[in-house]
């Protein structure tokens, strides 16, 4: 009786390895921020950036699988203001970086054995958020210093709730020998200001696309 126990025990835990795989990702990340006051509402440009992590997937079935992952993402959002007048310029940069660890879990649907589409929920934690503006001008001196005055870094972790949700769609093709390719879309649901006097509102999305391997 125990040898049979054993070899049941042993063929269910060999079905379980079989329907679970790790493996690694990487790609790019284009991000945009959504700003929201009571008069007034700005979509910045798309920040490029990338994102790299691992993930473990679970088939329940041949059609249906459980997929979670640990990504680490650089993300955030860029503005461009520029003004010209006279021949001198006034070009000013602003760059959102927002560091985030990211887990996503969704439940994925195969279409085809290679092809797969998923949905999910986003859990980002934010590790750190800065701005940094940047001023470019052919200005004379006199007016020089105070628009070089606007330049700069901020720190501003300690505004921005630490937990953003986004729920996301994607698609998948797997390749035999264990390469990947992926897309997804997040769309943030998460006010990410943490205290609003003005009724400000900010909301990060951000578009995936990558490659990686599954062992």
């Amino acid at each position: 009786m125990k040898k049979l126990f054993l070899v049941g025990a042993l063929a269910l835990f060999g079905a379980m390895s079989a329907q679970t795989r790790f493996g690694v990702k990487a790609g790019y990340a284009l991000s945009t921020l959504k700003l929201k006051s009571d008069n007034v509402s700005i979509t910045s440009d798309g920040k490029s950036s990338f994102y790299v992590g691992g993930l473990v997937e679970h088939k329940l079935t041949e059609k249906f699988a459980l997929q979670a992952e640990l990504l680490y993402a650089d993300l955030g959002g860029k503005t461009t203001e520029e003004e010209s007048e006279g021949g001198y310029y006034v070009k000013a940069t602003g760059k959102d970086n927002i560091s985030s660890l990211l887990v996503p879990v969704s439940a994925k649907y195969f279409v085809a054995n290679a092809l797969s589409l998923s949905a999910g929920f986003n859990f980002g934690f934010v590790l750190s958020a800065k701005s940094k503006i940047t001023v470019d001008h052919n200005l004379p001196a006199e007016y020089a210093e105070f628009i070089n005055g606007y330049e700069g870094e901020d720190d501003y972790t300690d505004d921005v709730k630490t937990l953003n949700v986004s729920p996301f769609v994607g698609a998948e093709y797997s390749l035999s020998n264990g390469l990947f390719f992926d897309a997804r879309y997040n769309f943030g649901i998460t006010n990410m200001v943490k205290k609003s006097e003005d009724g400000e509102k900010a909301h990060l999305n951000f578009f995936q696309v990558g490659l990686g391997y599954k062992f």
